[in-house]
């Protein structure tokens, strides 16, 4: 008995890019010249399996193939060149609304879809109680979905996705859109999947989110099949990729220790808050910093349990008794979480000059639960018993905490638990 569910066999996809719109429509009916398009190979020669019962994440940055690949496996696209098989029902929520008709309402919409994937209207009456108690967006299932919000689109949508009882599960990006009791209830209903050893495929840049609930990671570059193995594994190479550090992973380098090129800052190496609440007397200036991972890879993904840096690099425009360098977590709706600073951790550097540069390092394991954090920085101090910032970055920038293990609240206690039968 074969146990694959998706096969995947030497997939490329081109796309032609025109220069004008009317050469788009000289090509269709056969007058196309050379150099009036430029092929864009979106995919080139992907080939995997799926194997029955596997939840399976496709990672990779934009542009990479990810949502390609995905509708030529659901039969949206077809490939230029290559094979693709599928063993099973597919159920496939790709865009957000898709086969939504914007005048139907709800109830209307869930029937239509169920008739375009072969359900008949008696056999959607016995799955709508289902549907809609998963929806829950009320009365609003009997307005037209023109009055929908996004959220209630994605929750309609995958509602009815989930719940026509499929052998294979296709969704791309669309539970970034619901709220975290949604995703929750969604994710829930993944692990339930898993156990009925139903197949999942799915896109997401919530790495935290595939390192969780992915039994293998594949990773796209540039529309290249880069990786394909064990989450962490596969994530860390993605962190390189997002560093433009691909080449080195194909050559098989290890990167060792966060190294630069002289003049090259290290916060040229993230994606920095445009929005940044930066403030300070301007006697010091933080003129650089780094989130360092275990590899010491300039990268904001950190692995949860691993140890990781964080730099502050100061220059003192003034003379300073006795600076403070600080940093702080925050979660993304504002609540401080976490963070240390010198005076704290007793490491005070006593008088810095005017002119001179120090570099706070802060090492730690990461302990945090996976998800999205905001990191601030800043650099303090007391004069005359009187608080003062010199600089400070309130959320400079974004961290992903990844994780396949969370627990309550923002914190994880590392218990080491054991469950023993007591006698009576």
């Amino acid at each position: 008995m074969d146990k694959t569910a998706i096969r995947v066999d030497d997939v490329c996809k081109v796309y032609k890019l025109y220069n004008r719109p009317a050469e788009r429509l000289f090509d269709a009916l056969g007058f196309a010249k050379k150099g009036r398009f430029k092929e864009h190979m979106a995919l080139n020669h992907v080939s995997f399996e799926v194997k029955k019962g596997e939840t399976v994440g496709i990672i990779g940055t934009n542009g990479s193939g990810k949502s390609t690949i995905l509708k030529i496996i659901t039969g949206v696209l077809h490939p230029t060149s290559g094979n693709v098989r599928i063993e099973g029902r597919v159920s496939a929520l790709l865009e957000l609304g898709a086969g939504f008709n914007m005048e139907y309402t709800g109830i209307e919409n869930v029937y239509l879809n169920g008739m375009m994937m072969g359900f008949t209207r008696e056999e959607m009456d016995a799955r709508m109680e289902d549907i809609l108690s998963f929806a829950d967006i009320g009365e609003f299932v009997n307005q037209p979905c023109k009055t929908y919000s996004s959220g209630m689109f994605v929750r309609l949508a995958f509602a009815v996705s989930i719940n026509i009882d499929p052998e294979i599960l296709i969704v791309d990006e669309a539970l970034s859109v619901g709220d975290v009791f949604f995703q929750a209830k969604c994710y829930k209903k993944f692990e339930d999947f898993k156990v009925q050893g139903k197949t999942i495929v799915f896109v997401s840049h919530d790495i935290s989110s595939v390192a969780r609930y992915c039994d293998r990671v594949i990773l796209l570059n540039q529309g290249v099949r880069l990786a394909d193995g064990k989450p962490k594994e596969t994530i860390n190479l993605y962190k390189k990729v997002l560093l433009n550090q691909s080449q080195n992973i194909e050559s098989g380098q290890v990167l060792s220790g966060a190294k630069q090129a002289d003049g090259v800052l290290w916060k040229s190496n993230y994606q920095l808050n445009p929005d940044v609440n930066e403030y300070g007397t301007g006697e010091a200036e933080i003129i650089d910093f780094a989130v360092i991972d275990e590899y010491g890879t300039y990268t904001n993904c950190i692995q949860k349990g691993t140890s990781f840096q964080i730099r502050s690099k100061v220059l003192f425009q003034s003379e300073i008794k006795d600076p403070i360098f600080t940093y702080t977590f925050k979660t993304v709706q504002g609540t401080a979480v976490t963070g240390t600073n010198t005076m704290y951790e007793r490491a005070g550097i006593g008088l810095a000059k005017s002119g001179e540069i120090y570099v706070a390092t802060f090492r730690q394991n990461m302990d945090l639960q996976g998800g999205e954090y905001l990191l601030s920085l800043s650099c303090t101090g007391y004069v005359g018993g009187e608080f003062r910032a010199y600089h400070r970055l309130y959320d400079v920038m974004g961290v992903t905490v990844i994780s396949d293990k969370n627990t309550v609240g923002f914190f994880d206690m590392n218990s080491e638990t054991t469950v023993e039968r007591a006698e009576a």
